[in-house]
C-alpha cells in the first residue's frame, strides 16, 4: 500500500515521544493513573506499531495511590544515547499536585528499565533530555517565567545540564522561550534538537484542548537566545473549526528517518456525535520537509490528514494480535490495564487456569482506589465487546461484570447482582457522581455462566447479556455515551472498557471468573 492511516496508535495514546536506533523506531506515550506505565511501542516503517510492553511495569516504579484521575504520569520522552535508553516523564502526585520528574534507563526496551532516579530542583511538566554532540545531558521542561506570570498559565521552557552519573542536575538553570504567541497559554512539551548547526525547540502552545499547536524556535546556541520562526505555528488545526475530524493538534516529536525524510508524531483526536471525544487523545503521524531552516509540515496543505502517503521506507507488518483474549497465559497482555497500582492479590490467571479470576475488593470503582478492575482502551468509533463470565452474588452488595469508564463519576456498569427477587442484571450511568440505574432485568435462567456484550455505533451504546451463546437478550439499546467524553466528565484520558467486581464495603470471599473477553471494530 502507497498510503496509511491515521491516527497510527487509535486510542488513549498521548503525548507521543520517538526516538530511532538504526532501522527501529520506539515510541512511548502518557498513562496517568493507569498502570502499568509509560507502554512502548516499536516499528520498523513508522506506520505499523507493536507493544513491546510498558517502561513502568513493577510496584517499586510507580506508586499510583490515591492518585486523582488525570494526574500521575505526564508526558514522557524517550532519547537513545551509547547503547542505552532514557525515559524522563513527570509525576503529578495526588495530594498537592506537585510536579516531580524523573527517569529510568535500559539496554533492552523490551527488558526490565530501572528504578526511578529522582532529578531535585525541577519544576514543570513534560521533561524532556537532550544529548548534544559532546555527550553532555541536558534537561528542560516548563515553568513559570522567573519574572512573574503575564498572563494566565503563562509559562516559559528551562534547561539545565545533567549528571547522569549522580542522577542530578548541575549547572545554571536558563530560561529558552516563551513561546510564538502572547497570551496563547500553557507553553510546554519541550523537545530539543541539533540540526545543521541549529538547535531546535519545538513545543506546545494553547493548552492541550481545541487550540492546542506546535510552534518552534532556533538558536546558534544552545542556551539562546531563541529565534521565533514566522510561520509559527507550524501546526494547528484550530483553525479548521471544531466540525473537522481531526483537532486538538500538539505535543510533537520529531524523526529523521535513515532514507532522509523527516517525519513527526503528534497528540490529536478525533471527535464523533458531536465534539466529543471518547477515544481520548490519540497518535497520529505526519510529514514534513525543510524549507528556509524551517520545517513544513505536510507541505501545499498544512493539515494532518486521515489518509496519507506512507513513508519512504519498507512496509514491516507485525504478527496479527488475537481479537480475543482467551487468558490461557498466566499473565495479563500489554493492552491491560489497572487503575493505579495494583494492590492485594486480586487478579489472578493461575487459580483456575484459562480463566481471568477477580476477587472481589470491598473498593468501588466510584472510588480513588484500586478497585479490582482490568481494562483496556477503547480504540474505535465503532465496536463490539463481549465476554463470559461466572458469578454468584451472595447479596445484593456484591457484583461483578463490565465497565465502560471515564473515570469513576463517570461511566457505565452492566453488573450482574442479587436482589430480592434474585438474580438480576441491571446498566448503571454514573454521571457527575449521581447513579441512575438504565435498566434492570431478572436472569430465569438456572445457569452460573453468563455471556454479556456492549455494542457501539457512535454515541449509540448498547448492553446485551444471554444464558447460552449467542442467544442474546436486550438490556437496552441505544444509551447515549458522551458521558464517556473527557469534553462532558474533564480530564486528560480516553474511554476503558474491562472487568470488574466488588464487595461494596464489605469483606468478601467471592470472585468472579471471566473465561474470555474479545473486543472488535464494527
Amino acid at each position: 500500500m502507497k498510503t496509511f492511516q491515521n491516527p497510527i496508535i487509535p486510542g488513549f495514546y498521548p503525548d507521543p515521544s520517538i526516538c530511532r536506533v538504526g532501522d527501529d523506531y520506539y515510541l512511548v506515550t502518557s498513562t496517568f493513573e493507569y498502570f502499568p506505565g509509560v507502554p512502548i511501542f516499536h516499528s520498523r516503517d513508522l506506520v505499523n506499531w507493536c507493544q513491546l510492553g510498558h517502561v513502568l511495569d513493577r510496584t517499586s516504579q510507580l506508586n499510583l495511590d490515591g492518585t486523582p484521575c488525570s494526574k500521575g504520569i505526564y508526558a514522557p520522552t524517550i532519547r537513545y544515547h551509547q547503547g542505552v535508553f532514557y525515559m524522563i516523564t513527570t509525576f503529578v502526585e495526588s495530594a498537592t499536585g506537585a510536579r516531580r520528574n524523573f527517569y529510568v534507563t535500559t539496554t533492552d526496551p523490551a527488558g526490565d528499565w530501572s528504578d526511578p532516579i529522582w532529578l531535585e530542583d525541577a519544576p514543570g511538566i513534560d521533561s524532556s533530555f537532550f544529548f548534544d554532540e559532546d555527550g553532555t545531558c541536558y534537561c528542560m521542561a516548563n515553568r513559570r517565567p522567573p519574572g512573574g506570570q503575564e498572563y494566565p498559565k503563562h509559562m516559559e521552557i528551562w534547561l539545565q545540564e545533567v549528571d547522569l552519573k549522580n542522577g542530578k542536575l548541575v549547572g545554571d538553570s536558563y530560561s529558552l522561550w516563551d513561546g510564538a504567541l502572547k497570551q496563547i497559554h500553557a507553553q510546554e512539551a519541550p523537545h530539543l534538537y541539533k540540526i545543521n548547526n541549529y538547535y531546535y525547540l519545538i513545543i506546545a502552545e494553547g493548552g492541550t484542548g481545541h487550540t492546542h499547536s506546535v510552534t518552534i524556535a532556533r538558536s546558534k546556541t544552545i542556551t539562546g537566545p531563541y529565534e521565533n520562526c514566522k510561520r509559527n505555528p507550524i501546526l494547528t488545526h484550530r483553525h479548521l473549526g471544531r466540525d473537522y475530524p481531526i483537532v486538538n493538534v500538539g505535543h510533537a516529536d520529531i524523526v529523521e528517518t535513515q532514507a532522509g525524510e523527516w517525519w513527526m508524531v503528534c497528540l490529536a483526536s478525533r471527535p464523533y456525535g458531536g465534539y466529543y471525544r471518547n477515544l481520548g487523545r490519540e497518535t497520529f503521524l505526519v510529514p514534513f520537509c525543510w524549507e528556509d531552516g524551517w520545517p513544513l509540515v505536510n507541505p501545499g496543505k498544512g493539515f494532518i490528514e486521515m489518509e496519507m502517503s506512507r513513508p519512504s521506507l519498507p512496509e514491516h507488518r507485525w504478527d496479527t494480535q488475537s481479537a480475543c483474549d482467551h487468558f490461557d497465559v498466566p499473565y495479563l497482555g500489554d493492552g491491560w490495564n489497572f487503575i493505579r497500582t495494583p494492590r492485594g492479590e486480586f487478579c489472578s490467571l493461575t487459580e483456575r487456569p484459562g480463566f481471568l479470576r477477580l476477587k472481589l475488593k470491598p473498593e468501588s470503582i466510584t472510588e480513588l482506589c484500586n478497585p479490582s478492575f482490568v481494562g483496556r482502551r477503547q480504540q474505535h468509533i465503532n465496536f463490539a465487546a463481549r465476554t463470559a463470565i461466572e458469578f454468584e452474588a451472595a447479596n445484593e452488595n456484591e457484583v461483578a461484570g463490565v465497565v465502560l469508564l471515564q473515570n469513576n463519576d463517570y461511566h457505565f456498569r452492566m453488573e450482574i447482582t442479587q436482589n430480592v427477587e434474585g438474580k438480576v442484571i441491571r446498566l448503571i450511568r454514573r454521571e457527575g457522581g449521581v447513579e441512575t440505574v438504565v435498566a434492570e432485568r431478572e436472569i430465569t435462567a438456572n445457569t452460573q455462566r453468563l455471556y454479556l456484550k456492549v455494542e457501539a455505533f457512535e454515541q449509540d451504546y448498547s448492553y446485551y447479556f444471554a444464558s447460552k451463546a449467542e442467544q442474546w437478550q436486550t438490556l437496552v439499546e441505544n444509551v447515549d455515551g458522551r458521558i464517556l467524553s473527557s469534553d462532558v466528565a474533564g480530564g486528560f484520558v480516553g474511554a476503558y472498557i474491562g472487568m470488574y467486581a466488588s464487595s461494596n464495603g464489605q469483606k468478601s470471599e467471592n470472585v468472579a471468573d471471566f473465561d474470555w473477553f474479545e473486543y472488535l471494530p464494527v
